[in-house]
């Protein structure tokens, strides 16, 4: 991890700029795309092995993955395989002011299709509320959560926060 990134705990937008090559505003028109926030120089690449369309790859295993968005499908199946929880799916035009980010999820409970959640940024911040589109359990045991947020949000929200229902302690 870049050296600004650990003395703030977390990847700012303005740091992921500079060490990881975003989708262009285009591709991310076209449709669902996967974003990589790996920054780290460390033996993994299991993102590699799930990507079926051969767009995700690797100079040598320890360096971070690099992505070819035009191969990239958005299939989300990168999302649970990685175990630094940092590949992110984003759909710019799920709806007209909504967009679909889909993210990984390690916590208990996990949420429903229907619930309503707060979507959180990159430091942990409350930016807004998101509506659970879709759930599923990965190969890995990590849910892969789809959430629609507001679309001026799409490239921030990276985590949420479930609320209590009635009766949970």
């Amino acid at each position: 991890m870049n050296n600004e990134a650990r003395e703030v705990g977390y990847l700012t937008y303005d740091i992921l700029k500079e060490t990881v090559r975003l989708p262009a505003k285009e591709r991310l028109a076209k449709g669902p795309v996967a974003i990589i926030e790996c920054t780290e120089d460390i033996p993994c690449d299991p993102c590699v092995e799930a990507c079926k369309s051969g767009a995700i790859s690797k100079e040598s295993l320890v360096t971070p993955p690099s992505i070819d968005y035009e191969k990239c499908t958005g299939c989300t199946l990168c999302i649970d395989l990685c175990p630094g929880l940092a590949i992110f799916v984003v759909n710019i035009n799920y709806k007209e002011d909504k967009a679909l980010v889909s993210i990984p999820y390690e916590m208990l409970p996990v949420p429903e299709k229907g619930d309503i959640v707060d979507a959180l940024n990159r430091s942990g911040e409350n930016i807004g509320q998101a509506e659970v589109i879709k759930t599923r359990k990965g190969k890995s045991g990590t849910h892969v959560i789809s959430i629609a947020v507001d679309r001026k949000f799409a490239m921030e929200t990276r985590s949420i926060k479930v609320k209590r229902k009635e009766n949970e302690y």
